[in-house]
């Protein structure tokens, strides 16, 4: 089985959708974040191990916390992902920070603050273009 083939892309996509349910219904560990999304999940062929990249809403140490906290019931989570999946082999669980929501988050910020200052910045030109128009006008 190729990697990126139809079989493994459901695999993955499943993995991923009942690993969001699990972190977010069946783990109570304190050091988890509420707002923790599974972003991406890849399985190797063979379906002995899977990194799953974790995003956190908040801070860096939150961030750090959630992984720690997620590599600890890292068993817990592969017992519920094989009551819940029927796969021949029940992956390895390998949690992965994933910063690219944050920096998407980030990088629009900028380019709003960019697209604010040529707008003000043409809107001044504007005025200075209408008051020549008019100087002129009333020449």
């Amino acid at each position: 089985m190729r990697k990126n083939s139809i079989k493994n892309t459901r695999i993955n996509s499943e993995v991923q959708k009942e690993l969001s349910e699990i972190i977010s219904r069946e783990l109570k560990d304190p050091r988890i974040h509420p707002m923790t999304t599974v972003v991406s999940v890849e399985v190797t062929p063979d379906l002995k191990f899977c990194k799953a990249y974790i995003s956190v809403l908040g801070s860096e140490e939150a961030g750090k916390d959630t992984v720690q906290g997620l590599k600890s019931a890292a068993s817990f989570i592969r017992t519920q992902l094989a009551k819940r999946i029927n796969l021949r082999n029940t992956p390895e669980l390998s949690f992965i920070l994933d910063q690219s929501i944050e920096y998407g988050v980030n990088m629009t910020r900028l380019i709003n603050e960019v697209t604010a200052g040529m707008n003000e910045s043409g809107a001044k030109e504007e005025d200075s273009e209408e008051e020549l128009l008019e100087e002129t006008s009333n020449e």
